[in-house]
């Protein structure tokens, strides 16, 4: 069942983000950081991909999330091929003592046991691939989301992806604001869970 695992090994893969265009102010900023460069009224800055995505606490704990249902639909889907393979060979041990019309239903009835567990297969690894895909989803808006929020504090106009895939072949390390993505990423996800114990704790 190697789709499975690949599709698993899919996520580490996301690209956060081309180009982020953030809100463009009317007027000149008074921010002056020291994180940003400035061309006029324009300012940009920089996240290293990589970086964000091994820090960020919500893929980590996405990525567990993910394994564990992986290994989960990777043993309930051997359990079933290992059935199917001892009725085969239950079969095949006894096929020499069954009638023609025997032999004729069980042939029957073990193809069709093998189609549904191809479609089982399939339905597994569809699943997983839409997993993947709301994952990217909500990794996608949660990064956009904060750097928009940050932009505005920051008075930047522009955040670049830095990585080996993109188009940028050099950033100066004064504009990679990284650090400060992780760093607020963490914290707002840290925020999450501490509601979410908050609102469990509540209706109990």
């Amino acid at each position: 069942m190697k789709n499975l695992s690949l599709v698993l090994n899919a996520i580490l893969l996301v690209a956060v983000g081309v180009l982020y265009y953030l809100h463009f102010s009317t007027g000149k900023s008074t921010d002056t950081s020291e994180s940003t460069a400035t061309m006029g009224d324009l300012k940009i800055a920089y996240i290293n991909a990589d970086t964000v995505l091994k820090y960020y606490e919500y893929l980590k704990t996405t990525k567990v999330k993910l394994e564990e249902k992986t290994k989960k639909m990777d043993q309930d889907y051997r359990n079933r091929a290992m059935g199917l393979q001892n009725e085969i060979a239950a079969y095949q041990r006894n096929v020499s003592n069954m009638t023609l019309g025997q032999v004729k239903a069980v042939e029957e009835d073990l193809g069709k046991k093998q189609q549904n567990l191809q479609m089982y297969q399939q339905s597994l690894s569809q699943q997983l691939m839409e997993e993947e895909a709301k994952v990217q989803k909500e990794l996608y808006e949660r990064i956009t989301v904060f750097l928009k929020k940050y932009g505005n504090e920051k008075g930047l106009q522009i955040v670049l992806k830095f990585d080996p895939t993109s188009d940028v072949l050099f950033a100066g390390q004064p504009l990679d604001i990284s650090q400060d993505v992780i760093t607020g990423l963490n914290d707002a996800y840290k925020l999450e869970g501490s509601k979410t114990k908050a609102d469990s704790t509540a209706t109990k």
